[in-house]
């Protein structure tokens, strides 16, 4: 059976990990938001869940001081917040044991859709799909949503779509990258396919090169254990940036729809050649400058995670032969930065002196902070006294182009209603995990054991990454400029 969207008149939502971290910072601001735009129908509940014995008051007043901490003063005027809470309910349940299931089961509503949001570790996963199985609370239009990391390898991965599928079709299950709810990088879908300038040169005859870069201002701290097993190649590049090359080289879908779109995805996934272990730099930031280093985070004085990696990623097929996609993430850097740039190839022949030193044409496509577009391009110096060139950016940041009015949803509040919608186009399918994860294990594989390159705190990362570019006569984009 296929993903269908339906229209929404009732639903319930049940969120499973409610007390923790993401529940709080994220996932109940992003409902208190649909709520306060009338997105959300008035049948609409939320069922909070954890293991923890509570009241439903006790577990508002947890709900109200979150949305008061993590949304601004402005969306929380008059009786919203007080009508939004009025929707919730608490129930305590044991995802790995038998106690709490007949309590949730006296609580949903039949002939509703339900959509139950594991917001806790993937290790809970098959647990909590088991019990909402043996219960019987999985109707034809419940669906399961999971975060990740969706599994460790590909081996977990597998035995995690093994036990959401034995309880769930995959019509039914969402695996959550909320990269895909940004408004910019929905956006490239829509520069790239619905506009005819772009496409003819969307290719290897035009494109030198792309960089796709998520930088962190900020360390490990407080999740230092956790990020220890995993490493900035598990918990970024494996997923978020793998999904962003696969929207900028996707070839166009027939159609706008949810396995269209997911099919393009894949087949880019199925095209990346294996990365030798030269065309990689890791790194793991030091102490200085007043800051703990990583390994102070991890608890780990011996510690070989990376907390940085680049790579130089090639796509093989038609379109991309020739063209390198360098990848790069990493903590504690100059700035939190997240763009894809798009760098185009030189004119073939340049009529003009004086164009020495200018770094030709670009397009960027900027998700965090300020979301925008730029379109870097060349023209002549205003002025007497010959052709010279000089660089301007067209720029669109939504902030200037929307007016202060109109607020950027944030990017789980749009997969949250998508989720209730039925429409899977920005989730990945099980299939698309998996083939992410047959990729990226060789590559850990290939330096098991080694040390990554020390760099310094506020810094752009290590050496090895500027040499990566540098062989290869090309350079990043700065971080932070």
């Amino acid at each position: 059976m296929v993903s269908r969207v339906i229209p929404v008149d009732a639903f319930d939502l049940v969120l499973f990990g409610a007390t923790g971290d993401l529940a709080r910072r994220k996932i109940l601001p992003g409902l208190f938001h649909r709520f306060q735009v009338g997105q959300m129908p008035d049948k609409a509940r939320i069922i909070a869940s954890a293991r923890s014995p509570m009241s439903g008051d006790q577990f508002r007043a947890i709900a109200a001081e979150a949305i008061r901490r993590f949304v601004p003063d402005v969306d929380q005027a008059g009786s919203r917040l007080a009508q939004f809470l009025e929707r919730l309910d608490y129930v305590a349940v044991d995802a790995s044991g038998a106690d709490g299931w007949s309590d949730l089961a006296g609580k949903l509503r039949p002939d509703v859709i339900r959509a139950f949001y594991l917001s806790v570790g993937p290790s809970l996963f098959g647990d909590i799909a088991g019990g909402l199985q043996k219960a019987g609370l999985s109707t034809p239009e419940s669906r399961i949503v999971v975060e990740k990391p969706f599994g460790h390898d590909l081996a977990s991965a597998q035995a995690l779509n093994a036990a959401l599928r034995h309880c769930f079709d995959e019509h039914q299950i969402y695996r959550i990258d909320h990269y895909l709810g940004k408004e910019t990088v929905q956006n490239l879908m829509v520069l790239r396919f619905a506009n005819s300038l772009y496409e003819p040169l969307w290719n290897s005859t035009h494109i030198d090169h792309v960089q796709i870069t998520v930088a962190e201002s900020v360390g490990v701290e407080g999740r230092g254990e956790y990020y220890d097993q995993f490493g900035a190649n598990r918990d970024m590049v494996q997923n978020h940036l793998i999904q962003l090359l696969c929207l900028t080289a996707m070839e166009p879908p027939s159609k706008f729809t949810p396995d269209a779109v997911r099919d393009e995805k894949v087949k880019v996934i199925q095209a990346l050649e294996p990365v030798p272990q030269q065309d990689i730099a890791r790194g793991q930031y030091r102490a200085g400058g007043g800051e703990a280093g990583y390994r102070d985070h991890a608890g780990n004085p011996g510690s070989t995670t990376e907390s940085y990696i680049a790579m130089k990623v090639r796509v093989a097929n038609w379109r991309w032969a020739g063209t390198p996609f360098y990848l790069r993430t990493g903590k504690r850097l100059r700035e939190r930065e997240s763009e894809i740039a798009v760098m185009f190839r030189d004119p073939p022949h340049m009529i003009f002196d004086g164009a020495q030193g200018l770094r030709g044409n670009a397009l960027i496509i900027r998700l965090q902070p300020d979301e925008g577009i730029t379109l870097r391009t060349t023209i002549k110096d205003p002025g007497p006294g010959g052709m010279r060139l000089t660089e301007v950016a067209l720029d669109m940041s939504f902030a200037d182009a929307l007016g202060p009015q109109v607020r950027t949803q944030d990017a789980y509040e749009r997969l949250i209603m998508d989720v209730i919608r039925g429409d899977q186009t920005l989730f990945m399918r099980g299939d698309e995990a998996e083939a992410a994860w047959a990729w990226a294990d060789p590559i850990i594989a290939g330096w098991e054991g080694a040390a990554p390159a020390p760099y310094d705190s506020g810094s752009s990362g290590p050496e090895d990454a500027l040499m990566l570019m540098h062989r290869d006569g090309r350079r990043w984009r700065e971080i932070g400029a």
